[in-house]
């Protein structure tokens, strides 16, 4: 008996929900006119999970059939759940409808590979350029794009999408090989790359002085599950840093292993835990926002782990108490970006102040938001910490079980 579009939309909208790289930051407003929707303009309102995640989008798989069996996917060939598939028109109509009702921003598509990287990519392709030349949608869209798919199907998705991503699947290429042998890492790098190039050739102007057309202006991103192989975090970081430098990715996203429901051996039997992926992305935020080298994260990773009993930053600042405290009224903007609990806001903000007048503990109070975890580490002219960093249990005060995962840098 055929599907209806709910029975579908419950089935592909749960397929999707295993892939993080969904995020509309980074958007610029389509050109104004007639037309739905807008990234940056007035009545969208981003909603964000504490890791970054985008919630407000129509995410969804345009099918779950999969001529793939990676281990770790639970859409994968030889997996028993249940299967659907969405016209073109139908993934149109979705978006149409749930912004109408102001339910979304935008879309989020992805797709298992039903059939050939090619046939996939245009369905994909297809969707977006019926949004925005049939029907005028300027609000987000996030294309995933499929490795081995043509250049000239990769090419026209950035025209229509804000932001392109590919996933790299798991830290190591032998991993890929083990877990996902019919996947090619040389398809995945050649398709991270092309989108590199297209979109530095559209920020480009010609000899004409003519700027040519938008192309994925939020940029890409990629995707690693954690804990589905033998990677530490110190192998996965390091992975990370080479995928920024080689590809200028806006973000690459962690997801935490969970078993599917069908037994590997290639695979363990417990997930992934959520702090360790949370621990990534504050240790990957470091590198990108504060200032943090590798070298620095990776001294503070006995064993290659990152601790999950504290965040990457004060773990830092612990195993280095001879740099504090530091002095808020002369210290430099790198040092202060040490300091745990003042982010990068906080920071500027005392910078900014303290040009004017010098810096007492209730200005950097009212400045930084919160002094819980700034004290021992700093210096005012009515406060010095004295014996506070000499403290056996200091770690155990700063780092008490979270109630929450949030940033915390």
């Amino acid at each position: 008996m055929p599907l209806n579009l709910l029975q579908k939309l419950e089935i592909l909208a749960d397929a999707a929900k295993y892939d993080a790289s969904c995020v509309s930051s980074g958007g610029e407003k389509r050109k104004a006119g007639s037309g739905l929707g807008s990234v940056t303009g007035q009545g969208i309102c981003h909603a964000f999970t504490p890791d970054g995640r985008c919630v407000s989008l129509l995410k969804i798989l345009l099918t779950n059939f999969c001529m793939y069996d990676c281990s770790y996917c639970v859409s994968r060939r030889s997996s028993n759940v249940a299967r659907a598939r969405f016209r073109v028109d139908e993934v149109v109509k979705l978006t149409l409808d749930l912004y109408r009702r102001n339910c979304i921003e935008g879309l989020f598509l992805s797709s298992g590979i039903a059939r050939s990287a090619d046939e996939t990519m245009s369905d994909l392709v297809r969707v977006a350029r019926a949004l925005r030349e049939e029907h005028g949608f300027r609000g987000y869209i996030h294309l995933k794009t499929i490795p081995g798919a043509s250049p000239e199907l990769l090419d026209e998705a950035g025209l229509y999408a804000d932001r392109l991503s590919m996933n790299v699947e798991l830290p190591a290429e032998a991993a890929l090989e083990k877990l996902a042998p019919e996947k090619s890492p040389v398809d995945i790098k050649r398709g991270l790359a092309r989108t590199r190039q297209q979109i530095e050739a559209s920020s480009e102007r010609t000899r004409s002085r003519r700027k040519p057309p938008p192309y994925a202006p939020a940029g890409q991103s990629t995707q690693m599950v954690v804990g589905a192989d033998t990677s530490s975090d110190r192998d996965i970081l390091r992975a990370s840093s080479r995928l920024y430098a080689s590809y200028a990715l806006q973000r690459v996203y962690y997801s935490a292993f969970s078993p599917t429901g069908h037994p590997s051996t290639y695979l363990p039997d417990k997930p992934a835990p959520l702090l360790r992926e949370h621990r990534l992305y504050q240790a990957d935020w470091l590198l990108r926002f504060y200032d943090f080298s590798l070298s620095d994260i990776e001294e503070a990773m006995p064993g290659g782990m990152l601790d999950l009993s504290v965040d990457p930053k004060l773990a830092w600042a612990l195993a280095h108490r001879e740099a504090f405290p530091v002095d808020v009224n002369r210290a430099s903007r790198e040092m202060l970006l040490r300091v745990p609990g003042l982010g990068t806001r906080a920071v500027d903000r005392i910078i900014a102040s303290r040009r004017h007048a010098t810096l007492r503990l209730a200005e950097l109070a009212r400045l930084s938001g919160s002094l819980a975890r700034i004290r021992p580490f700093i210096v005012t002219p009515d406060w010095r910490p004295a014996g506070l960093l000499d403290q056996e249990r200091l770690k155990q005060r700063l780092a008490p079980q979270p109630k929450q995962l949030s940033l915390g840098l």
